[in-house]
């Protein structure tokens, strides 16, 4: 089974995948832990795309993440399901700052190390704006009509909670 999660940061991506791989018992790469190295450490595009073409050639996978410098396209393809998590804006912040107060001081698990959570003007700026920009909507619309027989869209909690209960 490979399953590639998109959508916008802070909309539950990283739950849902250690959901999906417990369930599967499939490995999860997130692709937050290849970009960064140590301290928000960004790695080389190169590096990064060197890791995540290891994982494609597994038989299973979950990978979440967009990141459309790597390899996104070959992930949508050799996905056998895409899930397109879209909330809302006010959601995904939400959560965001949710995250923040569990985490505030630590690394999440879906981290590399030493990347304490952070809440910053610069995250709330990509979580409203930024991370939904025309051209970024643009690559999720094109996944959903490229994709429309193995893409599954979910815009609210209730949806992600039904799916989660489906799997079950």
């Amino acid at each position: 089974m490979k399953i590639a999660i998109i959508g916008h940061s802070g909309s539950g991506k990283s739950t849902l995948a250690e959901f999906l791989g417990q369930h599967y018992h499939c490995e999860v790469v997130h692709l937050d832990q290849l970009h960064f190295s140590s301290n928000w450490q960004e790695r080389s595009d190169h590096d990064m795309i060197a890791d995540l073409s290891t994982c494609l050639l597994k038989q299973d996978w979950i990978i979440e993440g967009n990141y459309a410098n790597c390899l996104y396209e070959k992930r949508m393809r050799e996905a056998d399901y895409i899930i397109y998590v879209n909330f809302s804006r006010c959601h995904c912040l939400y959560r965001a700052f949710k995250r923040y107060l569990n985490y505030r001081g630590k690394t999440r698990p879906d981290m590399a190390d030493n990347c304490q959570e952070k809440f910053d003007v610069a995250f709330v700026k990509w979580i409203l704006l930024d991370g939904r920009s025309r051209n970024q909507l643009k690559k999720y619309q094109s996944v959903v009509q490229k994709y429309p027989h193995k893409t599954i869209v979910l815009t609210n909690q209730k949806q992600l909670s039904h799916y989660m209960n489906t799997i079950n």
